[in-house]
Parts: structure tokens; C-alpha cells; sequence
């Protein structure tokens, strides 16, 4: 995938509205983050309303009823809480501000922002903003990744418990569980100008940002802004090859393995002989068969003006 410039936008909407800053009042680590950046943007003289996610649903349904009300919208957690803002702001001109709370922050690392709550709850006063691609499956949008296969039975074994004991580290500890429970499934894959093509895989991924999975690469010059999606079909015939393929599945090289379809457009669909999970951003939300498709410039973001 070839990047385009960044194309960075002074922000200047009326700051007397208010700033909405969702967080998720389950987690210890959102509130503390959301506390660092209420108190961040207060001493900035910013108004702030606070949203504790009440569901996935209801806050998408709420962002989209009113978000017309409010300057930017800084959104406090994981990959998840950013997909439910996402999924609430995609076409609006409202920004979504993101302030890294999560195992993961796959996001924050593809548009290059701090870790730290307060210094990315600065760039809101910094007002430089730019507009990213959003991808879709079956009428859900993401930021990242959706996949079928092995990583939907990595979200169900990377539960909350397992994030909280072990941190980061708890990605190898899942990751290794579904590896050495996983089985291939069979698909039909049909991507923008092709015939569809059988395939016998453990994962098929469509990727619309670089990062995913705590820090895998979708492709080596992967970027969020790109105007394209990037495919790739793990078709390994054992879980051996497939171990020896991590590192460049990290590194975003799988597709120089023999085993290993990839593919780029605005456009894929997936069938497979049963319903099968698709997992967004860490979260599962549609089946089989799915229909992929890229949304051009459709999400207002914060970003750095370096």
C-alpha cells in the first residue's frame, strides 16, 4: 500500500461548545486516563462533559444523535472504545480526539500519537486535525482490521481478566492458546475486479490502518489514509509453517510466503460454507458471508502537526 501526505487541517470550530470524553467507568485504567485528560484540557479553559459508556449501541446511537452539540469528541480506552466512536462520528464533521487507554492502542501507534493521556489530550488545543479512511463490514465500520478465523477466537480468549493480570503480555499468552487449538476453514474469497477464488485458510484479514493486534503490521507501507484496503489469507498447510511465519507477520511481510494470498482494493467479500465470526477492532460484531468496502476520507482525527 502507498501512503499519501498527511493532509493537516488547522481546527477551528467554536471551542464554547462543550468537549464530550467518553470512557469506559469498568476500566481503572480509562478513568485514571480520562481524569488526566479532563484535567489537562479544564486547565486549558476547555468545557467538559463526560459520557461513561453506558453499551456499544446505545453510545454509537447517542454520538450520532448529538454530536453537533460538541467541539471534538475525545475518546478514552482501546481499539474497541475507539471502533464504538468511530462508528458514531464516521460522516460527520465532528473530531474524534483519541487518548490511548487499552492493551493494544493499535490506533494510537498508526497515527503516531503520545501515550501519555494528557499530552494526547493536547492536541485538541493544538487544533490540527486530518481526515482518515474508514473500512466497513456488513454495515460496521473499522479503524484497524476485521478478520475471520484466527483472531476472532483470539478476541474470545483474550478476555478482560486476562488483560488485566498479564497486560500486553496477555496477546502471546491468547495468541498461543488459539494457535494451538486452530483449524483451517474453507472460503470464497472475490475481491475488486477478480473472480472469486476457493481458499483454504486459518485467517483472512482486510486491513484499512498499518496496525492491529497489538503491534502486527497489515502490510510493510500500510497507511490509514491510503484510499485502499489490504488483504490477506493465511493458507498454511500446518501450524508449524505457520509459527515460522510470525515475524513477518508482524513485520507486515507475510505476502512473501507461497502460502500466503494477499490482495488490495476498495472492495472484498467473503463467503464461507458456514456462518463464520468477524471480529472489528477486537470486537465481534457481524458473520459470514461479509462484504468489505472501503469509505474514503471519512473520519475527522487530532493528530500532531509534526
Amino acid at each position: 500500500m502507498r501512503g499519501n501526505p498527511w493532509r493537516l487541517k488547522r481546527y477551528t470550530a467554536a471551542m464554547r461548545r462543550p468537549i464530550l470524553l467518553m470512557h469506559n467507568p469498568a476500566s481503572r485504567a480509562g478513568t485514571e486516563a480520562a481524569d488526566a485528560a479532563a484535567e489537562r484540557l479544564s486547565a486549558a479553559g476547555s468545557v467538559i462533559e463526560q459520557l461513561e459508556c453506558p453499551g456499544r449501541e446505545e453510545t454509537i446511537a447517542r454520538l450520532r444523535a448529538h454530536h453537533a452539540r460538541y467541539a471534538a469528541v475525545a475518546a478514552v480506552g482501546g481499539d474497541g472504545t475507539m471502533n464504538t466512536a468511530a462508528n458514531g462520528l464516521a460522516g460527520t464533521d465532528t473530531p474524534l480526539a483519541v487518548i490511548p487507554a487499552g492493551t493494544a492502542n493499535d490506533l494510537a501507534r498508526t497515527l503516531g500519537l503520545p501515550d501519555d493521556p494528557a499530552e494526547a489530550a493536547a492536541l485538541i488545543v493544538g487544533g490540527v486535525t486530518r481526515m482518515i479512511d474508514l473500512g466497513e463490514v456488513n454495515g460496521c465500520y473499522f479503524l484497524n482490521v476485521a478478520s475471520i478465523g484466527l483472531s476472532v477466537d483470539l478476541a474470545r480468549t483474550l478476555t478482560r481478566d486476562l488483560k488485566r493480570r498479564f497486560g500486553k503480555l496477555s496477546y502471546a499468552i491468547a495468541a498461543t492458546r488459539v494457535a494451538l487449538g486452530a483449524r483451517p476453514f474453507r472460503a470464497a474469497i472475490e475481491a475488486e475486479g477478480d473472480q472469486p477464488r476457493p481458499a483454504r485458510s486459518y485467517q483472512i484479514a482486510v486491513g484499512n490502518g498499518r496496525f492491529y493486534g497489538g503491534g502486527m503490521a497489515i502490510t510493510e507501507d500500510a497507511a490509514i489514509d491510503d484510499g485502499r484496503l489490504a488483504l490477506y489469507s493465511l493458507e498454511t498447510r500446518g501450524l508449524l509453517r505457520l509459527a515460522l511465519m510470525l515475524p513477518d507477520l508482524r513485520a507486515g511481510k507475510q505476502g512473501g510466503w507461497s502460502e500466503v494470498e494477499t490482495a488490495e482494493g476498495r472492495w472484498f467479500e467473503v463467503r464461507t460454507r458456514r456462518p463464520l465470526a468477524v471480529n472489528a477492532d477486537g470486537e465481534i460484531v457481524a458473520e459470514t458471508p461479509a462484504r468489505f468496502r472501503l469509505h474514503r476520507r471519512a473520519l475527522r482525527v487530532f493528530t500532531s502537526a509534526a
